[in-house]
């Protein structure tokens, strides 16, 4: 089964790149962050066409995420209790039935923009009331996978110049700390499973041949429970993407379970 995560930065934009990608690679659930689309715009009938169920949870330019899925979801989730945050940023859904029933959660974390600003502290806050979330998750669903575009960087080895981003907003202490705060929950990180090098990057600027110079961070992952990592086969970053015409800035983050 391959599980897979991506910031499209406008699914009207690059429709056709998932398109291309999930012909190519046949994912059975792909989650998506900045759809950008309020709902009634969603692509849902193109996405069936590729054998897709669609959950979606959206909004006019901004923010957005959904998750496509080989067979029907249920229990959907659009919203985390004390979370005063009306962007669309949190979609959970249950894929499958049984034991072997597949609990996703799908976040776009918060950018936070600069380090002591009111959108840095709400990142924190908003972390904070996720991991309370994924707490209550985790006791329903042993079986769970948290993907998206954290927006963090977890360890220096993350970032191509950790000198240059030191305590900046995306690594900084306080939002690493966040971040381990959900891992201890009992998540490993899948792709720091299979791999323990630097120079592996899921983002690069559109500025400055940033992608070229592999000037990048690892900020989309995908978190897995102790129960989903006794079933993993392999973790991945599908750097293609980001190689065709007017790609977006994130790629396709992988993985495989039996």
């Amino acid at each position: 089964m391959k599980i897979a995560s991506w910031n499209v930065n406008s699914l009207n934009v690059r429709l056709p790149h998932v398109q291309r990608w999930c012909e190519e690679h046949r994912p059975d659930v792909l989650s998506l962050q900045e759809t950008k689309l309020a709902d009634e715009k969603f692509p849902h009938e193109a996405l069936r066409e590729l054998g897709f169920e669609c959950a979606f949870s959206g909004q006019k330019s901004y923010n957005g995420v959904a998750i496509l899925a080989r067979e029907p979801m249920r229990d959907l989730v659009k919203d985390v209790d004390g979370l005063d945050d009306p962007a669309r940023r949190i979609l959970a859904a249950t894929v499958g039935e049984g034991a072997t029933a597949l609990r996703i959660i799908n976040l776009y974390v918060v950018n936070g923009q600069s380090v002591g600003s009111d959108k840095y502290a709400h990142k924190l806050k908003w972390l904070t009331h996720v991991r309370e979330f994924l707490r209550g998750q985790l006791v329903i669903h042993p079986n769970l996978a948290v993907m998206g575009d954290f927006n963090i960087a977890p360890e220096d080895r993350d970032v191509h110049d950790p000198e240059a981003w030191r305590e900046l907003v995306l690594c900084s202490t306080p939002e690493r700390e966040a971040l381990d705060g959900i891992v201890e929950l009992g998540f490993s990180d899948s792709f720091r499973l299979f791999s323990e090098e630097s120079g592996h990057y899921s983002w690069w600027d559109y500025r400055q041949g940033a992608f070229r110079r592999n000037m990048g961070l690892r900020i989309d992952l995908i978190l897995v429970s102790a129960a989903l990592r006794t079933r993993l086969k392999s973790a991945s970053i599908d750097r293609t993407p980001r190689t065709w015409e007017r790609p977006s800035d994130h790629v396709p983050v992988m993985i495989d379970i039996s």
